[in-house]
């Protein structure tokens, strides 16, 4: 923001809210495109933290980002190698992948698509095999939901240890004894939540 002191800054839902503080507005996966569209009169935009999810959303407005270096360890480790591997498995198979996985990976398939989204295409697709380029945890619902379609995952490697942490248990531990409480103090949590009510707002 220092050295683009005029620009509109972008930020992924998921960030903290201190991260949050300091953005115009939020985005999700499944909007990052849409929220680019609606701020494409805007001279500078920054996009933070995810450059793969920034880079899908410039390919698909033509609005070149000024792109935070970072990125999401577990849709890194979906490699093209894996996409090309599985597909020699399964030549009828449908690809979907999240966009913020590598461009190399998302240019190998049929879709770049939101979890969200993922869970629509499988529901709506007439294919009965697809593959799935994203956290493997998705598998056992798509498998759930859809019972007579074959899922195969992209890469085994692709576990998120941050979403693993949370299971059943420390859930009903933390309601019963009302641990762990996240406090916000007012003046982040005020300046947050004007970012989230701007996404809600336009999209």
């Amino acid at each position: 923001k220092k050295q683009h002191p005029k620009a509109t800054v972008i930020g992924y839902v998921n960030t903290s809210a201190e991260v949050k503080a300091e953005l115009v507005i939020c985005c999700t996966s499944t909007n990052a495109v849409g929220v680019v569209k609606a701020l494409k009169d805007k001279k500078e935009i920054i996009f933070v933290p995810d450059k793969y999810l920034a880079d899908f959303a410039e390919k698909n407005t033509g609005k070149k980002l000024i792109k935070w270096n970072g990125f999401c360890p577990t849709h890194i480790r979906i490699l093209p190698e894996d996409i090309k591997r599985e597909k020699k498995f399964h030549p009828f198979s449908k690809v979907i992948v999240h966009p913020e996985c590598l461009p190399a990976v998302v240019a190998l398939a049929d879709e770049a698509l939101s979890t969200s989204r993922m869970c629509k295409f499988a529901r709506e697709t007439e294919a009965k095999e697809i593959i799935i380029g994203t956290e493997v945890g998705l598998i056992y619902r798509l498998k759930k939901d859809n019972p007579s379609k074959e899922f195969y995952p992209a890469s085994e490697a692709a576990v998120c240890p941050n979403m693993k942490r949370t299971n059943q248990e420390k859930i009903v531990w933390a309601l019963e004894e009302l641990r762990e409480e996240v406090r916000v103090s007012d003046e982040i949590r005020t300046r947050a939540k004007k970012a989230i009510e701007m996404m809600l707002k336009i999209i």
